[in-house]
């Protein structure tokens, strides 16, 4: 049993798996968002710590 047809094939199911996997499903370590929705977030933070921030 094959799974693909050819390697094109192959080729465009295993990158839409993949960025699927990746970029659209909710992920535990971004408390439960996608990493779009996680980025989305932060962006729309405007308080950001760099070194130079940290309280003495």
């Amino acid at each position: 049993e094959h799974w693909f047809t050819s390697l094109p094939h192959a080729k465009v199911v295993i990158e839409q798996w993949r960025r699927e996997y990746n970029e659209e499903r909710p992920k535990r370590s971004l408390s439960g968002l996608t990493p779009t929705a996680y980025a989305r977030k932060l962006a729309g933070k405007t308080d950001t710590v760099t070194p130079d921030s940290k309280a003495a």
